[in-house]
């Protein structure tokens, strides 16, 4: 279990000197103590995609940012480097980019634009991991996986998505046999019942179908570890015929008592199921809100087609219920709705915007050239260019030259390779995370700041191994499996999708890429909360603690089936996402009209206000943590600085 994987690179961050322009020393001595070099041995290819270890929010990118939050960190002053933009855009990731692209187009040429970015690579949670395994390239997303119901993306979205040369009708027809690989294998959805959790030995089960909001066939439980009370009430549970849970209540308020209560309430309080019962359900909407059924409100388990509400005359789910709502979207959570996966998730968009950005840093103009595509990351930043995208550059404050009602420009100060610099901008796109604005930002009103701070982003764990065969997935008839109380919760073998001179493996004899997934979630406590612990516990885990787990439970997983985690393992990626998902309102903690409406008193609605000369783009500012929410902020972000340029007369909101 202790055995090296080569090209290891535990700590991928940028230099801690990146840290050291006007940091004070204690405050620098305390980043470098984070932080270990790098060395050529651990880090041959420092191709960000191709780097191992931890990734993500790796080392170097949040320290300062942490220090300014706590008060630990005061800025000297910067250097002014003399440049000046059009716009800046704070933030590298999906909206940061989408900005930039809107600008570009609505302005025309000769408009200069620099991003921003705290990363050592562009596409913020889109990123993509590379590995290179008996000379073949493998890639799995390293953070956003899906284009989600690409049928509801707003006009704006869709409009970015032609720009860039995504074509999903194409995609599809390509990947038609693909679709079809790992059913034709004999492989489903499986479970692992641990021997923690239930005694004796792990279960390792094939399931068949999907699991997550869609049928369970008991039949398939015969061999899982289970009471016969819960047996019998999983049977209840399941029964075509069910009883009234909330009887002497009309619909209205039996919907309001679901969108007021959890799904673990409904289910141990209403239907009265065994606690084992309940374990079978507790990570309903984990991939959605970081959080299980102790936090989500029962309502939405109803949509989503789980269980438990057929005898209870709610009606039919309109098809279209939440799907259209800026408060977090959540009817995109229903099985059956239509999911587009690149090979790297949306690091292919991400990637298909630099080529139209920045053309220089790469050959590749195709969505199917972005498989193999390479990016020159030297050429993301160089002088004259229309747009420069500076990595590895860790914003510490932005403020206008003088009264915000009436300023020309705004200063943005950011430290790199051990300077702290200052940039000018006529117009600034804050695409960073809501709850770091308020810090950047001190000369913001009080109320906006509130605002902004108010959500908690969701954290979570994408790990990417890459493994020489997948031939203990066959054998045990199962693609990916639930393992609620594993160390990862969720292990599977990468969408089978191919893309350009990208080809997924066909034969189980060849290397491919595993997808786990590990929320840290912490049961019991209010939502956001759960996300503040998590985090926390999240930044005290070590590489080394991931690299022992990861081989750990994929051993006791597959082991029975031929896997040997020291022979069969080639690299281990750790996306480690801090913060990850946007904060989406939620009836039990929040105001419902926050949930279910429009509402112009949301916090995302108040934070996302423009002031000055700046403006806000993110998925944050939407409340929802899909793709073509950060596309549309940014568009909107957009047209606030084109209307700032155009009627400059009108009065800017300062207040």
């Amino acid at each position: 279990m202790d055995r090296a994987i080569s090209r290891r690179d535990f700590v991928n961050g940028v230099a801690a000197s990146a840290l050291a322009g006007g940091l004070p020393a204690e405050a620098l001595a305390a980043a470098g103590r984070a932080q270990a070099v790098v060395t050529p041995e651990i880090d041959p290819n420092p191709y960000p995609p191709a780097r191992q270890g931890m990734r993500g929010s790796h080392a170097g990118t949040f320290e300062a940012a942490h220090m300014l939050r706590d008060g630990t960190l005061k800025l000297a002053d910067a250097e002014d480097s003399g440049e000046v933009y059009d716009l800046i855009v704070v933030g590298g990731g999906l909206s940061g980019l989408s900005a930039a692209h809107f600008f570009h187009k609505r302005v025309g040429p000769g408009a200069k634009v620099l991003v921003l970015d705290n990363h050592d690579d562009f596409g913020g949670h889109a990123k993509r991991n590379e590995f290179r395994v008996n000379g073949k390239l493998l890639l799995c997303n390293g953070g956003t996986l899906n284009i989600e119901s690409p049928s509801r993306y707003d006009k704006w979205s869709r409009v970015l998505l032609d720009d860039i040369g995504v074509d999903i009708a194409r995609y599809e027809r390509d990947n038609t046999i693909n679709a079809g690989l790992y059913k034709s294998l004999g492989m489903g959805h499986g479970m692992v019942f641990d021997a923690e959790t239930f005694g004796g030995k792990d279960v390792v089960l094939a399931m068949g179908g999907s699991w997550r909001g869609g049928p369970i066939e008991l039949d398939k439980l015969a061999n899982a570890p289970l009471s016969p009370k819960a047996r019998a009430d999983l049977a209840r549970l399941l029964a075509n015929t069910q009883p009234d849970y909330l009887p002497g209540l009309d619909q209205a308020a039996k919907k309001d008592w679901l969108a007021r209560h959890s799904y673990k309430a409904f289910l141990t309080e209403k239907v009265g199921v065994d606690s084992q019962v309940y374990w079978l359900f507790q990570d309903i909407g984990k991939a959605s809100f970081c959080v299980g059924g102790d936090a989500v409100p029962a309502l939405f388990a109803w949509v989503q087609g789980y269980p438990g509400f057929s005898g209870m005359n709610l009606g039919d789910v309109p098809a279209d219920l939440f799907a259209d709502l800026p408060g977090g979207q959540h009817g995109r959570q229903r099985e059956g709705d239509k999911s587009i996966h690149f090979p790297d998730g949306n690091a292919t968009l991400a990637r298909l915007l630099v080529s139209r950005l920045v053309p220089e840093a790469t050959a590749g103009r195709t969505q199917e050239d972005m498989g193999t595509a390479v990016i020159d990351y030297a050429a993301l930043d160089r002088p004259g260019a229309s747009t420069r995208i500076r990595l590895s550059s860790v914003v510490l404050n932005v403020a206008h030259k003088g009264d915000p009602a009436s300023a020309g420009e705004v200063a943005v100060h950011y430290a790199k390779a051990g300077r702290l610099v200052a940039v000018r901008g006529r117009a600034v796109i804050m695409a960073c995370w809501n709850m770091a604005i308020p810090y950047l930002m001190p000369e913001l009103p009080a109320a906006q700041k509130e605002a902004l701070a108010y959500g908690v982003k969701g954290p979570m764990v994408y790990t990417s191994v890459a493994v020489t065969n997948w031939r203990p997935f066959v054998k045990l008839g199962a693609a990916n499996f639930h393992c609620p109380t594993m160390f990862h919760q969720e292990v599977g073998l990468t969408e089978a999708v191919s893309l350009g001179d990208l080809k997924h493996p066909q034969s189980p004899d060849e290397p491919v890429v595993l997808h786990l997934v590990k929320y840290m979630n912490k049961p019991g406590l209010p939502r956001r909360d759960q996300h503040r612990v998590g985090r926390a516990e999240l930044l005290a885990m070590s590489f080394d603690t991931f690299e022992r787990e990861t081989r750990r439970q994929l051993q006791r997983m597959l082991g029975g089936a031929g896997f040997d985690a020291a022979r069969d393992i080639a690299g281990i990626t750790v996306n480690r996402w801090g913060h990850g998902y946007a904060y989406t309102y939620n009836s039990i903690y929040d105001p419902v009209e926050w949930v279910y409406s429009e509402s112009p008193n949301r916090p995302c609605v108040i934070g996302r206000q423009p002031f000055g000369l700046v403006s806000i783009a993110n998925s944050d500012a939407a409340a929802s943590p899909h793709t073509d929410a950060a596309i549309q902020e940014a568009h909107r972000a957009v047209q606030e600085v084109i209307e700032r340029r155009t009627y400059p007369f009108v009065p800017r909101r300062t207040a």
